[in-house]
């Protein structure tokens, strides 16, 4: 499916959807539990792979469109063994998440994914499963799914790195409560993407599971019990970076966009906001509200490290492409084991928009002062915020920009092109 955009103003207001993020965690929470109504969640494609592993795991996750609910039946602290292999579609969150799950069951669970998911490495928690009494292989030996795991995981300490993933410590954190021993995580580099495990710890916290941090690393107690009976999930940052973007670089003389249901909580992708200051933009977050109005502003190039907030990337980029100066996107070498690689997959999509861009292993620099953005066929990659990212800048670039894939917003934020046109944008999906 194609999207085209033709250059647009936008104005009014606009809701993202639900945190990933949150829905992923609060689901499989649930899950651990004996009983969850999860209210507001984000109803996409992956939150639906990790309800379905809830469900091949004993659960029951019914989703409630009327009442934007999902009841979710737990399996009670140790997961059965599936009926069939479990597949995870596109959702590294969930293949990672509860592949640690999976290994406190007793017998043997079998994850696979589409080729996307099947190329994104695994391998350390594979190892720190293992180390934690349970068993965890790849089928191919090369740390990547199909993924073997179970045989009753007991807990103990167990030693990871920090810069692959920060979902291999949320991973075993929710696992480890359930564990006889607990679970000690020691991180052996410096972990990227921090504010995604403290998501996990606030989410955690509102199950009545404690966690704690380390001067190594992070530490859940085992043998507690997951409990509430409703969870309310937050508005996602990630999503509202693209109608932020929007408006910053698109918005009518005089107007503004206002995204709603922004109201503070531990996403680390609320850092958009003080980028978009930063850059120069006119912004103002009412945090009592939940509400952040946004008016197209003159911007300036910056430099901005993504170790925590790798999600941002795209949309950092593209303001870049329409700043004056350069836009320097640093600490960003992780940022390649998404969907895509997103440093590269950026970079080249861009470039064929008429940007100037140098690509460094672990940063992106955005040349605006030589970047006059002109209407190109770019390619989405199967990458949900490449996609977004990239209609955005359509919005201010010379003729029409066809962005392939349209389809993969589904992954986050359902309805994104047509919230877009709800805010005056010329936009067409087919």
């Amino acid at each position: 499916m194609d999207a085209h955009v033709t250059p647009s103003r936008v104005r009014g207001r606009a809701r993202a959807p639900p945190s990933k993020s949150y829905t992923h965690r609060a689901l499989l929470a649930a899950g651990y539990g004996d009983g969850t109504v999860v209210s507001d969640p984000l109803d996409s494609a992956d939150p639906r792979a990790t309800g379905r592993a809830v469900t091949a795991f004993g659960g029951a996750v019914e989703w409630d469109d009327d009442a934007n609910v999902a009841r979710v039946e737990g399996f009670d602290g140790r997961p059965g063994t599936p009926e069939d292999v479990v597949d995870c579609g596109n959702s590294g969150t969930t293949m990672r998440l509860v592949t640690a799950a999976a290994g406190l069951a007793e017998d043997l669970v079998v994850f696979t994914g589409d080729s996307s998911l099947r190329s994104r490495p695994q391998g350390p928690l594979l190892d720190a499963v293992e180390s934690l009494g349970g068993r965890a292989e790849s089928t191919r030996r090369n740390g990547r799914a199909p993924l073997v795991v179970g045989d009753g995981m007991t807990g103990g300490t167990v030693a990871i790195p920090g810069d692959v993933s920060s979902q291999f410590v949320t991973a075993l954190l929710m696992a480890g409560a359930v564990t006889d021993e607990g679970v000690a995580v020691e991180l052996e580099t410096e972990l990227k993407s921090a504010p995604y495990v403290e998501i996990t710890r606030e989410v955690l916290a509102d199950f009545d599971v404690e966690t704690e941090r380390t001067d190594a690393g992070f530490r859940v107690p085992g043998d507690q019990s997951y409990r509430a009976d409703e969870y309310a999930v937050p508005g996602d940052f990630s999503s509202m970076s693209y109608l932020l973007a929007a408006g910053a670089v698109a918005a009518a003389d005089g107007e503004a966009v206002v995204v709603e249901g922004a109201r503070p909580s531990a996403q680390g992708d609320s850092a958009i906001v003080e980028i978009l200051e930063r850059m120069g933009a006119d912004v103002d977050w009412d945090r009592e509200a939940g509400e952040i109005t946004v008016s197209r502003s003159h911007l300036s190039g910056v430099e901005v490290d993504v170790g925590d907030t790798p999600d941002l990337l795209p949309t950092i980029a593209v303001l870049g492409a329409v700043a004056d100066g350069d836009t320097r996107i640093v600490n960003a070498e992780h940022v390649r084991y998404k969907e895509t690689d997103r440093v590269s997959a950026m970079a080249e999509e861009l470039e064929s928009m008429g940007a100037s861009v140098t690509e460094e292993p672990d940063s992106l620099a955005v040349h605006g002062d030589r970047t006059d953005l002109r209407g190109a066929t770019v390619d989405g990659r199967g990458d949900h915020r490449l996609v977004m990212a990239l209609a955005v800048a359509g919005l201010v670039a010379d003729g029409e920009t066809t962005v392939r894939g349209a389809e993969h917003v589904e992954v986050s934020f359902p309805g994104f092109f047509d919230t877009l046109e709800d805010l005056g944008a010329s936009v067409g999906v087919e």
